[in-house]
């Protein structure tokens, strides 16, 4: 394997795959895996989980950044930006199901080829309530693709709980090109399945409320 895929366009490219991960130790090894057949350099940034998360991620052969504290989807997001000097990124959560490398190259492709500045994956066939939910809102997707230095330069971006929506933001205010792609049979380990049913609806409707208001949010900042 080599240490990095190598684009026909830019044969000197670099490319990392992100994966952001709290408290996901029966899931993150899977998904990193599949990114391992993508590229070598995988790291996943545990964010403050206090399960085995980060064992688990360095066994299955990614580089691993530790959190202290869990600050949220977005402080590891860009500790795991910050450690790679990849020109590309792909972005995975770390509960996905039936990924395959294919799926990464999907997202990859267009952004690579100078077609777009962002990809976002959108669940197509992994079940229903992954999909209804991704469909849904496809612009909160955690899959996505793009150069580095343009993600480097999302406003606030390691300050947000989730930063799928100052992503978005960003996405209009510069006028960067993107688009939704399709992942087939993709799907996401539910909350609920993973914390129980009352833990998982609880932190699912913080999830929400914070993504939702984000503009408010940002507005009095």
């Amino acid at each position: 394997m080599s240490a990095a895929i190598r684009s026909p366009l830019l044969p000197s490219a670099r490319v990392a795959v992100l994966i952001p991960a709290f408290n996901e130790q029966d899931t993150v090894a899977a998904v990193v895996e599949v990114a391992r057949q993508f590229t070598d350099e995988v790291i996943v940034a545990s964010d403050g989980s206090s399960d085995g998360t980060a064992q688990v991620a360095r066994q299955a052969g990614a580089a691993v950044v530790e959190l202290p504290e869990n600050g949220g989807k977005g402080a590891a997001l860009r500790a795991a930006l910050d450690a790679t000097q990849a020109e590309f990124v792909v972005m995975l959560d770390a509960d996905l199901t039936g990924l395959s490398a294919a799926h990464l190259q999907t997202l990859l492709d267009p952004v690579q080829a100078s077609t777009l500045d962002m990809s976002i994956g959108v669940f197509e066939g992994g079940g229903f309530v992954t999909d209804w939910g991704n469909k849904l809102t496809p612009h909160l997707s955690g899959q996505r693709a793009c150069r580095r230095d343009w993600l480097l330069g999302v406003p606030g971006l390691g300050e947000e709980r989730w930063p799928e929506p100052a992503i978005t933001q960003h996405l209009k205010v510069t006028g960067a090109r993107w688009a939704y792609v399709d992942l087939p049979n993709v799907a996401q380990v539910v909350k609920e399945k993973k914390r129980g049913f009352w833990r998982g609806a609880t932190a699912r409707t913080r999830m929400y409320v914070s993504l939702l208001t984000y503009g408010v949010r940002r507005r009095k900042s």
